[in-house]
């Protein structure tokens, strides 16, 4: 049986039909905000020992002209790694997605029901919960018939700064621009154009010392500023010049600056370290400029930021994935290889985020965190990967 789902309309239609689909996936990476990886990396790596995609018997196809995800179901058992995953490690991140899933409309996807559900449950019982109240589905592309396809990884900076220019803090980050609130220009102008203009005097909102840095945190779409005085201040995404994502690290890769082994965000501030006359130029080559607003203080400075979902990320069980493939809140087990390995990762996760390059129903970007640390996996991961989706048991 063959099920026609559309995310966005909510409709639902039934057809009995045999599908047989066929193809080639080609994988490509790149970057934009807020959800994306830094740069280009090494090759990617497959999850070890995989294996081979069921016989579909049942699909759920998302009836959208812009989104090619097939839904096999599955039991739980048949999920590699299912019975291993400390599923209460990812109940806090469920009940953030259910923060925002329970004020939806009932539709043909009942988050409410199963959201208040979770209330009454606790996180040593995650296990029961979702066998009980979920029916799992292997994600696949349906025009190539592929069921892997690529994971990247990002996180939150933190970069020291100031709130005013100093001798230390030149390098600015803008707010969205009050005129452009009325109207955009058009056509939009590129970061080069802004960079050499004054069109962005007086929305400076913080200042850093590192433009490669500054750079990063566009990219990534928020972070934290740390301020002399010992104080955080939080940014997150206000808006662009709309312009399309172009990847530095493959400007530098084109020109033979860099090795495709350093076509990392760590490779790319080390050959900025001994570039300092091209580092402008090389920043120009994405045209793509990102703004940011001030967050409130929070009083957990350990919250992670927010995705487009509207609540905090959680490092390692949080990720972005593409919404007309994947509702937004929904749980999904993920199975990838830590970068630069075959070392498993496969764990429940939540699809909490978005991003304008995460596009197809097998596309993830894994959130690890926040700081160096966090930075460093993120900026080296380009993996393949699996994911299964999950969605609630009609009452």
């Amino acid at each position: 049986m063959m099920i026609f789902w559309n995310w966005s309309k909510s409709i639902v239609v039934w057809k009995r039909v045999f599908c047989i689909v066929m193809g080639s996936l080609f994988l490509v990476s790149c970057a934009a905000p807020p959800t994306k990886p830094v740069s280009q990396a090494p090759k990617a790596s497959s999850p070890s020992n995989l294996p081979r995609t069921p016989k579909v018997t049942e699909t759920i196809v998302a009836d959208d002209s812009s989104s090619s995800a097939a839904l096999t179901p599955v039991a739980f058992s048949e999920i590699p790694g299912w019975d291993e995953d400390n599923l209460s490690e990812a109940w806090q991140a469920w009940l953030q997605s259910c923060n925002t899933l329970r004020k939806r409309k009932p539709g043909p996807v009942n988050w409410v029901a199963v959201c208040d559900r979770a209330n009454a449950q606790k996180p040593r019982d995650a296990k029961t919960f979702f066998e009980n109240n979920f029916r799992a589905y292997a994600v696949r592309n349906q025009i190539t018939g592929k069921s892997e396809g690529l994971v990247t990884g990002y996180y939150e900076p933190i970069i020291s700064g100031s709130r005013v220019r100093t001798d230390r803090y030149t390098v600015p980050l803008y707010a969205y621009p009050k005129a452009w609130v009325r109207a955009k220009p058009s056509p939009a102008p590129t970061r080069a154009e802004l960079m050499n203009s004054n069109l962005l005097k007086g929305s400076e909102l913080a200042w850093v010392e590192d433009p490669v840095a500054a750079a990063s945190m566009q990219i990534q779409g928020s972070g934290k500023i740390r301020l002399d005085n010992g104080q955080i201040m939080r940014l997150g995404f206000a808006g662009s010049n709309d312009l399309p994502f172009k990847s530095s690290a493959q400007w530098l890769l084109d020109r033979k600056e860099i090795t495709r082994a350093q076509a990392t965000m760590q490779g790319i501030s080390e050959w900025a370290k001994r570039n300092p006359g091209k580092v402008e130029e090389m920043l120009n080559s994405n045209p793509r400029f990102v703004f940011f607003r001030e967050l409130p203080a929070s009083a957990n400075q350990d919250l992670g930021p927010i995705g487009a979902l509207g609540v905090p990320l959680t490092p390692e069980r949080s990720i972005a994935i593409d919404p007309r493939a994947i509702p937004l809140g929904a749980p999904v087990f993920l199975e990838t290889t830590r970068p630069l390995s075959n070392q498993p990762i496969r764990r429940l996760v939540m699809a909490q985020d978005t991003g304008k390059a995460i596009v197809g129903p097998v596309r993830v970007d894994y959130f690890w965190g926040t700081g160096d640390e966090a930075g460093e996996l993120a900026g080296r991961m380009k993996q393949n990967g699996r994911v299964w989706l999950m969605l609630p048991k009609r009452d």
